[in-house]
């Protein structure tokens, strides 16, 4: 297992930049979305509604990559691969914080109410990253 560096922890957690999630189809071809990310604890926090292509891929193979680039500049990234686990208890609280981080506000109530949400946690095992040193 690879570990998150305290910058490489700190970019993803302190700057509401995209990520963008790669899993795999059934198929073999990979499947990419951009998603809302965190970091927390050393793993790479994103949520999704139950149902979803990415939680339905990650059920059948857990294996995923992301990378989140600056988008301010495209020489500040950070890439992550390693297994998600996806877990419910905590997924409203986990969307509201996401919310707040990328619009400021909390996640529609009417939303929630059709939506069971899930929160996936990638565990490292790989991470390299540029342009997070200074």
């Amino acid at each position: 297992m690879a570990s998150l560096s305290e910058a490489e922890r700190k970019f993803v957690r302190d700057n509401p930049y995209y990520g963008i999630l790669t899993t795999i189809r059934p198929d073999g071809s990979p499947h990419s979305t951009v998603v809302w990310v965190d970091e927390e604890n050393g793993e790479i926090v994103f949520n999704t509604a139950r149902g979803r292509a990415k939680e339905r891929y990650i059920a059948a193979n857990p294996q995923a990559g992301m990378v989140v680039v600056n988008p301010r500049d495209g020489y500040q990234w950070l890439s992550v691969s390693g297994p998600v686990r996806f877990e419910s208890e905590g997924a409203q609280a986990m969307i509201h914080k996401l919310s707040n981080k990328y619009d400021g506000k909390d996640y529609p109530a009417e939303r929630l109410e059709r939506e069971e949400r899930v929160t996936g946690r990638m565990r490292p095992s790989r991470a390299e990253s540029r342009g997070l040193d200074g």
